[in-house]
């Protein structure tokens, strides 16, 4: 590599500034909501054709037959790609582009790509809009200064990471668009901070669980029999059981924050008697026992603990309770699994990217590793590909909330690393 290169590199990111900040602000006025899958064709549209004019090669894919795929919301995905000039190794940069809904309590329109100083607000400014124009920006730099590089660079901008991303990353991988062969480095962009490298994330398992009873009249409850009391028999167990005994692990995996060490257990939704009544009805609802009551868990597992083991908690769990309780009866149903995964400590694409993080920012990285899973986990168990990290400007912490924003010099020095890791692999 040329000596002055990475210095080269850096000054010509860096005067792309007002380009980086007027590319994730477009970015962000497309409402990509997900649910339902909002505008996903006219954002691959956007990036598309500035790739297109730019000399990538474009690919639009729709994920038909994809979980959530309709006419109506179709799944679409933009694959880009630029050949150099010789034979070599293809860098991958993957984005989603969907966000999530918008929520109460911002104080700024978040469609409308504010920016108040250094920060730049908006639904996905932070996840991960953000990263994606950082990664658009540093591939644009590199290919300007380094016309005759060896191998390709790619960017995805792919759907439905917040839902699983079985409509992006997932579709794409079993089609082989992440096949070892064809892609062999890959940086994912999310907002781990711009001084993290974030190698794996920990793994989920989503179940629904349903008591049972008998429905009666509301005056005679003592001729049915309530589910949801079953269900506090279980929720009352965990507390005095599953929570504690969670507690006591911890992962060696680096996983942030602090908290995430150990294995968790959230309760997201219960579900029990009548149904919420249709808009417009204000009237009381009917005298019954409910008959039915469901809980749906969300337990994120170590990369210590065995997903088999896991669930045969949960299933002990229950089993206690009915051994206990009379006329106890439960069903439970998997909804969702993902193992851990984690890139090697001294995969090629953790290196270069922490040589990066040294040049611009003048201190080695931390080695991280995320509390909830994102798209990595179909590179690597679909893809095969396990030379792959999350780095990308943007707070953690930030993603999902109201006001969210992502600040402009972090995207600067973001594109800057992702730059420089070009230049390394690829130069």
């Amino acid at each position: 590599m040329d000596a002055s290169l990475p210095d080269r590199l850096m000054g010509e990111v860096a005067a792309r500034r007002d380009d980086l900040v007027a590319l994730a602000r477009a970015l962000i006025r497309i409402p990509t909501l997900n649910p339902p899958g909002a505008h996903y064709r006219d954002i691959c549209a956007l990036l598309g054709d500035r790739l297109a004019a730019g000399g990538f090669a474009t690919w639009h894919l729709r994920a038909e037959g994809a979980p959530a795929d309709s006419d109506r919301h179709p799944r679409w995905n933009l694959v880009a790609r630029a050949e150099g000039a010789g034979p070599g190794p293809c860098m991958h940069f993957n984005g989603h582009h969907d966000v999530v809904e918008v929520g109460h309590g911002w104080t700024v329109d978040p469609f409308a790509g504010v920016l108040v100083g250094d920060r730049l607000h908006g639904r996905g400014a932070c996840d991960m809009k953000g990263g994606i124009a950082a990664a658009v920006i540093a591939a644009e730099a590199f290919r300007d200064l380094c016309p005759r590089f060896a191998g390709a660079v790619e960017i995805s901008a792919t759907a439905d990471e917040e839902s699983g991303g079985y409509g992006g990353v997932a579709w794409l991988a079993e089609r082989g668009w992440f096949a070892p062969a064809r892609v062999q480095h890959v940086i994912i962009p999310e907002p781990l901070d711009k001084d993290r490298i974030c190698v794996g994330h920990r793994g989920v398992w989503w179940a629904e669980i349903e008591t049972r009873g008998r429905i009666a009249h509301g005056s005679m409850p003592f001729l049915g029999d309530c589910a949801v009391r079953h269900m506090g028999a279980v929720l009352a167990e965990m507390e005095a059981t599953l929570w504690p005994l969670l507690e006591g692990r911890r992962t060696a995996m680096p996983v942030v924050p602090d908290g995430a060490r150990r294995p968790t257990l959230n309760v997201n939704a219960v579900h029990g008697g009548e149904a919420e009544q249709e808009e417009g009805y204000d009237g009381l609802p009917a005298p019954c026992v409910p008959d039915r009551c469901r809980i749906v868990i969300d337990r994120r597992f170590l990369v210590e603990e065995d997903l088999g083991a896991v669930k045969a908690e949960v299933t002990a769990l229950l089993e206690r309770v009915r051994a206990r309780r009379p006329g106890f009866a439960y069903e439970i149903r998997d909804l969702f699994e993902v193992h851990p995964v984690m890139a090697p400590a001294d995969a090629p694409v953790v290196a270069a990217t922490a040589r990066a993080i040294g040049r611009v920012l003048g201190r080695a990285p931390a080695l991280v590793a995320s509390p909830g899973t994102y798209d990595q986990k179909h590179i690597d168990r679909i893809g095969r590909l396990r030379n792959c990290i999350a780095y990308g400007p943007g707070i953690l912490t930030l993603a999902h909330q109201p006001d969210e924003w992502v600040g402009v010099e972090d995207m600067v020095q973001a594109a800057q690393v992702m730059a420089l890791v070009l230049a390394d692999l690829l130069a």
